[in-house]
């Protein structure tokens, strides 16, 4: 009877894990990260009696977890994408919002400033214009400004998210490492006697910490789970942690680094690229991708306007007569870390573009200049022979360092638009200070009739200006000059060098001869005040020069000549080619060095790839969440918790319970017989 009674125990047993274990599934059904737990029961080891084996009952084998890792592992994969891709929408919207708007953006202050120019161009006399276009210009700052600033703000906030998201991939790293040592400790009878409900935590733990980083792992035999992010850098080994810091970045004091902090507290600061997934991870490619561009364009379209306007504007003469200044202040270009006599500045805006680079030396001691990304990039190297300074040029930035001695170790960083925006601002406040006219008048000095100049000569500006042509108040005092035609049928001057643009090769060609049947439509020539200029061979004008365009019948009567305008005349050629430059390419320029597109182009480009991006978000959002959910449903149809089913099993483990009771019950009247006879 005591073996009857004893397999009626092992079922009641049993019966009573089922029912504890169906209860525990019920009332943690809404827990996240809880998995459904099973009792797998086997039968306890037979007895053999001669005749064959005689059952013993059953057995508790195990108490399993429904787990699939490959499931877990899709679910991980898209949940760290899932979060990213929130991270990076919630910022890029900030700027998309802030470039895209049609009132608050940059072009109607743009088409304001130059509404501007074109009204000083209409009554180049008038002061009020003149007025009119400083405010429009000191409006246009004022918005470049703001624009910088919320930038700023919105970086300002990444870099502090950045730190705080730091500081909780720590603490789950921690509460991960502390979950280990519970596992071991309770799992002291081997790995194979799984502690589930720690398990679900750490996991639980782990799926937190993989939303604000991409994490890998690897199950140790003892049970315990080591944790990794980046390419392989573990911050969760056993019961060891190792802390990340959002620390200075050496290259760029304005923005954090992540590194791995040592136990004596030295960062190893990691790639950024590599730290991918997540919200960390979106944050920092928002940071590089979309915030660092997103600025650097805004100063680029500041520092073009502003160099572009000042050279043609001090190519003008204002109402006193004097040389144009500088209409605006040009922003320099950053440098970091500042290293004393080190200066950079633009010398070409059409070269220009939106990146940041990195002049160091390599392992030969030779300088070198990469993108701030990496990526290689063409420069020259220049020395000065008097001063011994070396002279690095980069996509129109010059960059002067007393020697290769002062480049800092870890390289000096070239910011050439990062602050343009920012420092942007207006030089004038004069209104009779506005270079409106041309330093070049041409009168006809000698004609047909009652033929004026215009009949002969118009389209007359200069190309090149400086100190060497002006007297101590800044007016032109450059040599006149008397245009004429030869027998040869050219066009000369005295004092100067005569050259005519052929259309068909695109070059300046000497003699400048001029043909009626060839030119009568008009032919652009140019007079060199120093012949050298016309074979330096690099385009550049270093002394007094001017063009304008031939037309008509000439004959060796006909005398146009040259000389300074004088002071307070109604002329506007400068202001129209002032205004000229809202529709002219000046900017970006491609591989042959022309540069493709005017300042609202620019502007246009930077507000479309801010757009292009923020969608690009938005339909990878939406793409992972989608395989988020398919993976999160397949995962629920193995380890989620039925409660419909678990209520069935309830009813069948209590009658399973009630089953091994009546055994018992059996056993007993069976007992009591036998104790009968015995009476």
């Amino acid at each position: 009877m005591a073996g009857l009674l004893n397999i009626g125990m092992t079922g009641l047993n049993a019966a009573q894990a089922q029912l504890l274990t169906t209860g525990h599934n019920v009332t943690n059904a809404g827990v996240a990260g809880y998995h459904r737990q099973t009792v797998i029961q086997s039968n306890a080891p037979p007895q053999y009696a001669g005749v064959g084996f005689f059952g013993q009952g059953t057995r508790i084998a195990d108490v399993t977890r429904s787990y699939d890792r490959f499931l877990e592992g899709r679910i991980l994969a898209s949940s760290t994408r899932v979060s990213e891709y929130a991270a990076y929408k919630t910022q890029i919207n900030q700027i998309n919002n802030l470039l895209a708007d049609s009132t608050a953006g940059l072009s109607p202050v743009i088409e304001g400033f130059f509404a501007g120019v074109q009204e000083v161009a209409s009554n180049p006399t008038s002061v009020a214009a003149r007025q009119s276009l400083i405010s429009a210009a000191e409006a246009m700052v004022s918005r470049f400004q703001a624009l910088d600033a919320r930038l700023t703000e919105v970086r300002q906030g990444v870099e502090g998210e950045i730190e705080s998201t730091v500081a909780q991939i720590n603490m789950y790293s921690s509460a991960i490492a502390d979950m280990n040592q519970r596992i071991m400790l309770a799992q002291v009878g081997g790995p194979s006697v799984a502690a589930n409900d720690l398990h679900d935590q750490r996991d639980q733990l782990i799926a937190e910490l993989n939303k604000l980083v991409k994490v890998s792992t690897v199950e140790e035999d003892n049970g315990s789970i080591s944790v990794f992010v980046g390419s392989g850098q573990g911050i969760v080994v056993g019961g060891t942690v190792t802390q990340l810091g959002a620390v200075q970045d050496p290259n760029d004091p304005q923005r954090k680094a992540v590194a791995l902090m040592s136990a004596a507290g030295v960062p190893n600061i990691l790639p950024e690229r590599i730290m991918t997934g997540g919200v960390l991870g979106g944050l920092l490619s928002f940071r590089r991708e979309s915030l660092d561009m997103a600025q650097n364009n805004l100063g680029l379209i500041a520092a073009g306007i502003a160099k572009a306007f000042n050279d043609q504007h001090k190519l003008g003469i204002d109402l006193n007569g004097a040389l144009g200044q500088d209409f605006f202040r040009l922003p320099t270009p950053s440098l970091v870390p500042a290293v004393p006599g080190a200066t950079a500045e633009i010398v070409d805006q059409s070269k220009m573009n939106a990146e940041d680079y990195v002049l160091y030396l390599d392992t030969a001691g030779n300088p070198q200049i990469r993108t701030q990304s990496g990526n290689p990039v063409s420069w020259t190297r220049d020395t000065n022979p008097l001063t011994g300074e070396e002279m690095f040029t980069v996509d129109g930035v010059q960059i002067t360092l007393p020697s290769l001695g002062d480049i800092p170790g870890q390289g000096l960083l070239i910011q050439p638009t990062r602050y343009a925006a920012r420092d942007l601002s207006v030089s004038i406040s004069d209104p009779r200070k506005v270079a409106a006219g041309d330093p070049v008048s041409a009168a006809l000095t000698l004609g047909q009739g009652d033929r004026g100049v215009s009949d002969f000569v118009t389209g007359v500006r200069t190309l090149r200006i400086d100190g060497s042509n002006t007297d101590a108040n800044g007016v032109p005092n450059f040599p006149a000059g008397e245009l004429t035609q030869n027998a040869a049928g050219e066009l000369v001057m005295s004092g100067y060098l005569v050259q005519r643009y052929d259309e068909a090769t695109g070059n300046w060609v000497s003699p400048a001869t001029y043909d009626v049947a060839r030119d009568n439509a008009g032919a652009r020539f140019r007079a060199l005040s120093d012949p050298a200029d016309a074979t330096r061979g690099n385009g550049e004008l270093e002394h007094f020069a001017f063009e304008f365009t031939a037309k008509g019948e000439w004959t060796a009567a006909t005398k146009v000549g040259f000389s300074p305008t004088e002071a307070g005349v109604a002329d506007n050629r400068n202001a129209v080619a002032l205004g000229a430059l809202q529709t002219s390419k000046v900017m970006l320029a491609d591989g042959r060095g022309e540069a493709t597109a005017t300042f609202q182009a620019t502007y246009a480009k930077l507000v479309t790839a801010v757009g292009n991006k923020t969608r690009e978000v938005q339909v990878g959002e939406k793409a992972q969440k989608a395989l988020l959910d398919q993976a999160t449903d397949a995962r629920d149809s193995i380890s989620g918790v039925n409660l419909d089913e678990e209520a069935a099993n309830l009813i069948r483990y209590q009658q399973a319970y009630q089953a091994s009771a009546r055994v018992m019950s059996v056993a007993q009247t069976l007992f009591d017989a036998v104790l009968s006879i015995a009476r």
